[in-house]
């Protein structure tokens, strides 16, 4: 559909990279989906009907409509500057500028920017660099998602660049998918119905975010997804969750059950499929979980959405009564079994966490009603001892740092005092062989 160059410009030298239509592309592509367009219409729109539930048509004018917004350069400049605005307070995400001055509906100048393919081998100064990058991306693809609701829809190798010290960029905004308010509170919804293990309420926001058309029956989808969800998980919980598992068992039942994929969702199943992937080439051990639970965390204890705080807030409140087997479970997500690993939760900033919390609880009337309306449920005394139990797991965390900063601290000063001693003892050496030699 075009490429793209590298060039200066004339003003200030700056580089920049000049994206360039191909001539005649536009009217052959318009011809291109008028021929599909027919064929499917002629051909293809029963079948489609009787094995997917939609007509062929409507897929081909979805495809089109993708398609053709990826000729429209006009409308990807304004998502660049929609994303540079989004990312603006975070140096580490790099969004290029566009110079709306040099481009129009079929060229596209933009600042250039120095990275490479985040795949490519040497891409990165240190491991260290290449685990701040995988957390970089995870990152941003879940504020992109959940915050700003507005995705790029096509984040493979050649979009993500790597920078050496592990900073992340993106470029090519011609594919970008838009997630309305309403849609992301549903998606929360639906997490929280996945982890309370109530699926006629998932198969419910399935309706809700267009899975599902008006009046469809739930009950078969909601028993099929429990299946797939546990499939998926292959009996190992949530600590080992992959999108690659889960889609592949919900793919069939897009042909057992009347379920479509709107068109916006399959950018973002594609989205999130393809970081997934790049994430697992630069790490074979990558963990979604170990990665998307501490932004998780911040979200929940300082998003300023009232609404938010209490959707999640239902996943350790159910039925009105708080759920201490589901906190404890939540924390063996972010807990290892490794003694060497004190696991995801040493991690957070515990400190931080407890101030964000009081906060919350502050300024949030109804959480604090929630809150101790699940408390009151139960007698003190069952309180009492699941705190105790947890204590400890937090007293096991502490210590674990404890030992973790010591052998850290105490390595570092090694380095130094070994170092220190080496140069303190060259000298000397020199100063005697020269004595020798003068005597």
């Amino acid at each position: 559909l075009g490429q793209v160059y590298k060039g200066t410009l004339r003003a200030d030298g700056s580089a920049v990279a000049v994206k360039v239509q191909r001539p005649g592309v536009e009217p052959q592509v318009l011809l291109d989906l008028y021929l599909l367009r027919y064929i499917a219409k002629r051909s293809l729109n029963e079948y489609a009907v009787k094995n997917l539930g939609v007509e062929a048509t409507l897929l081909v004018d979805e495809f089109g409509e993708k398609l053709l917004e990826e000729l429209d350069y006009v409308q990807e400049a304004r998502s660049l500057m929609d994303f540079r605005r989004n990312f603006a307070e975070d140096e580490n995400v790099k969004i290029p500028f566009v110079y709306l001055q040099y481009s129009g509906p079929r060229v596209l100048v933009m600042e250039w920017v120095d990275g490479v393919r985040c795949t490519a081998d040497g891409a990165f100064d240190s491991e260290e660099a290449k685990r701040k990058f995988i957390r970089l991306g995870v990152e941003s693809g879940m504020k992109q998602l959940l915050e700003f609701g507005l995705f790029h829809g096509d984040p493979h190798p050649g979009n993500v660049l790597a920078m050496a010290n592990g900073d992340i960029g993106y470029v090519d905004f011609g594919n970008v998918a838009e997630i309305s308010r309403m849609n992301q509170e549903c998606l929360i919804d639906a997490m929280v119905h996945a982890m309370n293990d109530d699926y006629e309420g998932l198969a419910n926001d399935m309706g809700r975010l267009g899975f599902l058309a008006p009046g469809t029956d739930v009950q078969p989808i909601a028993r099929a997804l429990r299946d797939a969800w546990a499939d998926s998980l292959n009996g190992e919980g949530l600590r080992n969750f992959s999108f690659r598992t889960l889609t592949d068992q919900f793919n069939t039942l897009l042909y057992q059950y009347p379920i479509r994929v709107p068109e916006r969702f399959s950018l973002v199943i594609r989205a999130l499929l393809t970081q997934e992937g790049i994430c697992l080439t630069l790490d074979d051990k990558f963990q979604f979980l170990e990665v998307g639970f501490p932004y998780v965390a911040r979200r929940l204890l300082t998003d300023k959405d009232p609404a938010l705080r209490l959707r999640l807030l239902q996943v350790v409140i159910v039925d009105g009564q708080f759920q201490w087997a589901r906190l404890k479970y939540l924390m063996s997500l972010a807990t290892s079994e490794n003694s060497e690993d004190p696991g995801l939760l040493s991690k957070l900033d515990l400190g931080s966490v407890v101030v964000d919390g009081v906060k919350m609880l502050v300024r949030d009337k109804q959480l604090r009603s929630e809150l101790l309306s699940g408390f009151r449920s139960q007698p003190i005394r069952v309180h009492l001892r699941e705190i105790q139990g947890l204590m400890g797991i937090f007293t096991q965390i502490f210590l674990q740092n404890i030992r973790t900063w010591w052998k850290s601290t105490f390595t570092n000063l090694y380095a130094k005092w070994s170092a220190f001693w080496i140069g303190e003892q060259r000298p000397c050496q020199s100063t005697n062989s020269v004595a020798g030699v003068r005597q």
